[in-house]
């Protein structure tokens, strides 16, 4: 039986991030041998995550971030199933590494950022390693990036929610400009910059919404078409960037305020995450709006 000693358990856990009796474990049942220890910890990672590969895992951390010249903007989205592990520093740090990384290195997807590596281990590989040592079930659910000419990155207290958004034009006059557009987004969850840009699927179900609304309130089956429509349009204007109230000025839109500032100046993408259960919000067909003290706390940053 090979000799572990507590130099040896503590190398293994400044190599994996494991707990300690983990790694003395897995050293032990490797006799010694570092590299078959690590792949113990690594299969016991993957044992625990597919022992819970049923459970919900919506609680975790949504990290926006841009590059140092702000051309390039990503939103990573952390996973674990409770908010008591969220809230752990060591998955506070891998979750920020990864953003970091994401910043870096601006992989094309989920996939290839999971593959991107931290000292001598995929995030992959980090996260199986957590899963091992915490035995939650977590993954990167999301990872959404923007490069235009300037971009911007909100994350609100706690890293529950975040917004990146890019402008078609950069330079320290659009830094105002950009910030209180991505704060909008962050407070009002558009669905699209403009009605246009509304996804033919979400439109047909707002039509189908509003003709059902009209038919249980009696409205003739004639009428239900143009009342429909009506909806539509009440739908466009509160979830569509553009057409959205100005939340700094309620008498204009967000299209007014640009326009004001700057008639060629256009939003060229946005996105926007938000961990489950983060309080004060409330849904309107799955995207989510700030609540009246949400609103408060958010402009007040």
């Amino acid at each position: 039986m090979a000799n572990i000693t507590a130099a040896d358990v503590n190398k293994l856990r400044q190599i994996t991030g494991s707990g300690m009796m983990d790694c003395k474990n897995a050293l032990v049942e490797a006799e010694g041998d570092f590299e078959q220890a690590i792949d113990i910890l690594r299969k016991k990672g993957q044992k625990v995550a597919n022992k819970r590969a049923d459970r919900d895992a919506n609680q975790g951390l949504v990290i926006a971030a841009t590059n140092a010249d702000k051309t390039f903007a990503a939103l990573v989205m952390v996973n674990c199933e409770t908010d008591f592990v969220a809230k752990n520093e060591e998955f506070a740090a891998l979750a920020n590494n990864i953003s970091k990384l994401a910043i870096n290195q601006k992989p094309g997807s989920l996939d290839e950022l999971k593959a991107l590596k931290i000292e001598n281990f995929t995030i992959a590989e980090h996260l199986m390693n957590l899963v091992g040592k915490t035995g939650e079930k977590m993954d990167i659910a999301h990872y959404e990036s923007i490069e235009a000419p300037s971009t911007f990155a909100y994350n609100h207290m706690g890293n529950k929610l975040a917004s990146i958004l890019g402008l078609n034009k950069g330079g320290e006059l659009y830094e105002k400009i950009g910030h209180e557009l991505n704060m909008q987004v962050a407070a009002m969850a558009p669905v699209a910059i403009d009605k246009d840009d509304v996804d033919p699927s979400v439109i047909e179900k707002e039509i189908e919404i509003g003709k059902e609304q009209a038919r249980q309130e009696g409205k003739p089956e004639d009428m239900l078409e143009k009342i429909a429509v009506g909806k539509l349009n009440k739908f466009f204007k509160e979830s569509t960037l553009l057409n959205q109230d100005f939340i700094r000025d309620t008498k204009v839109t967000v299209r007014d305020y640009m326009a004001k500032n700057d008639k060629e100046l256009k939003v060229t993408a946005f996105r926007r995450r938000m961990v489950m259960g983060l309080w004060g919000l409330w849904g309107y067909g799955g995207y989510g709006v700030m609540g009246v003290m949400g609103l408060w706390g958010l402009w007040g940053c």
